[in-house]
C-alpha cells in the first residue's frame, strides 16, 4: 500500500473514532438526564402558542392534562423526551405545523432521598440528577455532623426489591476503592448516618468525661486523649469496663497498645502509695 493510502485510511479512520465519540457523547448525556416524577411542578411552553403554556403538577399516576393532548404521560421521562413526545402529538394531530416545545422544571418533588442521623441537616431531598450519589446527597445535607460515625446505612428499593447496604465512609474516597462505594441514589432511598463510637475514662484523669473513639484507637492513645494520669492516678490501677455479648460487663485489664472498643469504660485507680 503507498504512502497517499495509508494517510487517507487513517483519516478515515479517525473520522470514524470522532463520529463514535460524537454519537456516544449525547447518550452518555442522556443517560444523566433526570426522570421527571410524581408531584414535579412543570412549565409547558410552545414556541409563538401562548394560548398552548401550562403550568402543572405531575400527577401520581405520571400524567399531565395538557390542551389539545388531553391527558399524556411524562412521568419516568426526561426532559427533552416529554418535550419530544408533546411536540409529536401536536404536529401528528395538524395542530400545530412544526412546534417547538419547552419544558422547565420549576419543583423538584417527584424524586427525593432523605437524610437521616447525625448529618447538619437531616431531611428530605430533591434527587435533581440521574447520576446523583451518595456523597452528593451527604453534600446537600450539609455533611457528617460533629457526633457522627463514618459507619452510614443506605436503604431502598432496587429492582423491585429491599435495597441495603453498609457503606465505609473513608473507603469511599481511598484510592483503591476509586468510586465503587460512592453508590447512585435512588427514589425513595434512605441514608443513615449512624452516631461516633465513644468511649468513656474517668477517675484519676486530667480530662475525664466521653471521648469520640477514634479507629484503631489503644489504651493508651484513649489517656492520652483524656490529658494523661493526674498525680494521683497509677497505671497499675487501670481497668477497661466491657460489656459483653449477653449484657454483662466484664472487668479487663487491659494491656496498653490493645485497642479498645466502642462503650468501653476506662477507669483509673488512685494509688495508694
Amino acid at each position: 500500500m503507498r504512502l497517499s493510502e495509508l494517510l487517507v485510511a487513517a483519516t478515515l479512520g479517525l473520522g470514524a473514532l470522532c463520529a463514535h465519540a460524537q454519537a456516544a457523547a449525547p447518550a452518555a448525556a442522556a443517560s444523566a438526564e433526570y426522570r421527571l416524577g410524581s408531584g414535579d411542578v412543570v412549565r409547558i411552553v410552545v414556541y409563538q402558542n401562548p394560548d398552548l403554556t401550562l403550568e402543572t403538577r405531575v400527577s401520581e399516576s405520571g400524567v399531565v392534562s395538557f390542551p389539545l393532548l388531553g391527558n399524556i404521560r411524562i412521568g419516568g421521562l426526561g426532559v427533552s423526551a416529554a418535550e419530544k413526545l408533546i411536540a409529536d402529538g401536536l404536529k401528528n394531530g395538524n395542530f400545530v405545523k412544526s412546534p417547538q416545545v419547552t419544558l422547565t422544571l420549576l419543583q423538584v418533588k417527584g424524586n427525593q432521598a432523605s437524610v437521616l442521623g447525625q448529618v447538619n441537616r437531616p431531611g428530605r431531598y430533591p434527587i435533581e440528577t440521574a447520576d446523583m450519589r451518595l456523597t452528593d446527597l451527604l453534600a446537600t445535607a450539609g455533611g457528617v455532623a460533629t457526633s457522627g460515625g463514618d459507619q452510614l446505612v443506605l436503604t431502598g428499593t432496587r429492582n423491585g426489591k429491599p435495597f441495603r447496604q453498609e457503606i465505609d465512609l473513608p473507603n469511599v474516597f481511598s484510592a483503591e476503592q476509586n468510586r465503587a462505594n460512592d453508590v447512585l441514589i435512588q427514589n425513595g432511598d434512605v441514608l443513615w448516618v449512624d452516631r461516633a463510637p465513644l468511649v468513656y475514662i474517668y477517675g484519676e484523669v486530667q480530662r475525664p468525661g466521653p471521648m469520640r473513639l477514634e479507629r484503631g484507637m489503644t489504651l493508651m492513645q484513649v489517656l492520652a486523649a483524656g490529658g494523661g494520669l493526674n498525680q494521683r492516678g497509677t497505671e497499675r490501677g487501670i481497668r477497661v469496663h466491657r460489656k459483653g455479648a449477653d449484657g454483662k460487663v466484664q472487668v479487663i485489664q487491659q494491656a496498653m497498645d490493645e485497642a479498645v472498643k466502642d462503650g468501653d469504660v476506662v477507669f483509673v485507680k488512685e494509688s495508694l502509695f
